[in-house]
């Protein structure tokens, strides 16, 4: 099956909303209208329809008939599981048998201020003449922001505490579902906050670092980053443990820069005692009775 093209996909969604009077204008937004990513064959259709009434699109039969033969699709406002964001709006997010995805929201037409405070975002169609004029696409709401004391603080509380709280019960008991799913929330979030902050000191917050952190490698120095790869491991708890010191190491050295040019304290015996703890728990027997 041939793929089809960023202009068939064009013409296909916004003759889909001429040829509808309760579609009033047409948004797309994401990746596609930003003019610092480079075009790649995997890129999402974030598209907004704007319309009169949501009820009507809610009709999958009425939407799907018109673009296309489906692979997969979710309609996350119909799901318990996530919990649905319930803002009003009716969302399909569908791939195409054709290798396409459109990210497809009706949204009631009286949102549309708020909608184009997203400045990644390009009007396809204005019905009425009644969208305001927005500036072209940029990456302006995306822009790193200079820490506050305050998130910098709570930044580092964060990762402290999860590495000398959290962590070493957790790898003591070998509860590996739980202790994952800690690295990425109590680590690896502070990390790549304090990661982000660090790159926007080093282009003077001009750029974005994407959701995720997805362009930090962009952006990092190879040593840091390298670092930042092994803290990914595998399932082995030796591995384990070497990524939590190579997570303490590389979020002190980052967290100490940044707090040197915003004249921010590091809480260095805070992170001492955190890692005190650390390795005196990676020494513990398991049928150990006593902590200490």
């Amino acid at each position: 099956m041939k793929t089809r093209t960023e202009q068939e996909m064009l013409d296909l969604i916004i003759t889909f909303a001429k040829k509808d009077h309760r579609i009033r204008g047409v948004l797309m937004n994401g990746s596609r209208v930003n003019p610092n990513i480079k075009k790649d064959i995997f890129q999402d259709y974030d598209i907004v329809y704007l319309v009169t009434d949501v009820e009507p699109f809610k009709d999958e039969n009425f939407i799907l008939s018109h673009f296309g033969e489906v692979m997969l699709m979710e309609k996350p406002e119909d799901k318990i599981f996530p919990p649905p964001i319930g803002d009003g709006r009716y969302t399909y997010l569908i791939q195409f048998m054709d290798g396409n995805r459109i990210d497809m929201h009706f949204i009631p037409i009286n949102k549309v201020d708020e909608l184009i405070q997203d400045s990644l975002t390009r009007v396809l169609l204005d019905k009425d003449h009644n969208i305001p004029d927005i500036p072209p696409p940029s990456e302006q709401s995306y822009l790193i922001k200079k820490p506050t004391e305050k998130l910098y603080n709570d930044c580092c509380n964060s990762f402290i505490w999860g590495l000398g709280a959290h962590i070493p019960k957790t790898i003591w008991r070998q509860e590996l579902p739980l202790l994952m799913r800690l690295i990425d929330i109590v680590l690896r979030e502070p990390l790549i906050q304090m990661l982000e902050w660090y790159v926007g000191i080093k282009t003077d917050y001009k750029y974005s670092i994407g959701k995720g952190g997805r362009y930090l490698k962009k952006f990092l120095e190879p040593e840091i980053w390298n670092d930042f790869e092994k803290t990914y491991t595998d399932a082995n708890y030796d591995h384990i443990w070497s990524s939590l010191f190579l997570f303490h190491d590389l979020f002190k050295k980052t967290a100490e820069h940044v707090g040197q040019v915003y004249g921010f304290q590091f809480p260095e015996e805070e992170c001492k005692r955190a890692l005190s703890f650390l390795k005196h728990v990676k020494e513990l027997p398991q049928d150990t009775k006593s902590i200490f």
